[in-house]
């Protein structure tokens, strides 16, 4: 295993062009993350410095790549975004460049046939469970399924399928673990599960972007059928991400019924909007006494996109959850079923 005080050692090895001291003494190492055999970690340095800087990016990568276990490493160069206080003075050619750009869907990632998007608004109202039981469900109707968890800061899916250690590697490509008739794939697989993932939004995009391109979901003779995309609540870079990296088929929405999180999903279906992205439908999650119950019909009925059905709170979803194992039987597997039905149809699977 790669220590963590043996790389800071290496990269304080490097000058910094600036000021002379180390990479990390300087402290434009920012995100190191390092995890069995590979480290990670952004230079994060001034719009008018990256140029200068390019050769040191490159330096570090080759120095900790030479290092005796490291299999991979992955440094990127980011500009600091102009603060606010010299905005006011950049000229309109200037302040048009700091501007996000709408992304730009590429190649969709070999041999998958659909890629549908499971998002929500807000945490804590169970898009992960769903995601997973949804897939499953794809899975029992007999179409080649697999799973991404996109959540990179919280990765859940190692739990919730039982899943762990490092993916096989063959040809440059990773393997996915195989569980529950599912082809899954998690940062949480990548890293210790104690490690705290504090990345900025690059080093997070860059995570998703090898889940996403360098696994081998499926081959020219045995396709994915479908990836299902566990995406991080909210509206922020990994969600533009994935828009950007591959054309989504569509996207699911899940929120619990009260205002405070209809709220969020309506933002998350403005987002797909926005990108072009259908929102194939809205689920109500966590129904009954406690969240109370139809707010998410009543949504969807104003957003006018489809009401997919409701999932109660039951006892047994955590259960199911926390043994490592999606639903298969019962009530709430039935209604994935239908909801399965329902969107491969959509799909056009």
């Amino acid at each position: 295993m790669i220590d963590r005080t043996a790389v800071e050692a290496v990269l304080n090895a490097i000058p910094d062009p600036a000021t002379g001291q180390g990479l990390v003494a300087s402290g434009v190492v920012k995100g190191l993350t390092v995890a069995d055999d590979r480290a990670g970690f952004v230079i994060e340095v001034p719009a008018a410095a990256v140029a200068a800087y390019a050769p040191v990016r490159e330096a570090a990568e080759a120095t900790l790549k030479a290092m005796p276990g490291m299999a991979r490493v992955s440094v990127i160069l980011t500009a600091e975004a102009a603060p606010a206080a010299r905005k006011a003075s950049l000229s309109k050619e200037a302040v048009d460049q700091t501007r996000p750009r709408a992304p730009v869907p590429t190649e969709r990632p070999a041999h998958i046939r659909r890629v549908l998007a499971v998002a929500s608004g807000k945490g804590g109202v169970g898009k992960s469970t769903v995601s997973v039981n949804l897939a499953a469900a794809f899975a029992r109707a007999g179409l080649s399924t697999g799973i991404l968890d996109a959540d990179v800061h919280g990765p859940s899916l190692p739990t919730m399928l039982s899943i762990s250690g490092k993916p096989d590697y063959r040809d440059g490509m990773m393997e996915p673990h195989l569980a529950h008739g599912l082809k899954a794939m998690s940062v949480g697989l990548l890293t210790r599960a104690e490690d705290a993932m504090v990345w900025r939004g690059p080093m997070a995009s860059q995570a998703l972007t090898q889940m996403l391109t360098q696994t081998r979901w499926g081959t020219a003779e045995t396709p994915l059928d479908i990836l299902v995309v566990d995406l991080p609540p909210g509206t922020g870079d990994v969600q533009l991400t994935l828009i950007q990296k591959t054309p989504l088929d569509g996207a699911v929405i899940v929120s619990t019924p009260q205002e405070v999180a209809l709220a969020d999903a309506r933002r998350a279906h403005t987002l797909f909007q926005r990108v072009n992205v259908t929102t194939l439908g809205l689920i109500e999650n966590m129904s009954g006494d406690i969240f109370g119950h139809g707010g998410a019909a009543a949504e969807a009925g104003r957003l006018e996109i489809a009401f997919l059905g409701d999932l109660p709170l039951d006892a047994s979803v955590r259960q199911a959850g926390d043994a490592g194992a999606p639903l298969s039987t019962g009530d709430i597997a039935a209604r994935f079923d239908v909801m399965a039905r329902g969107l491969a149809r959509e799909l056009g699977l």
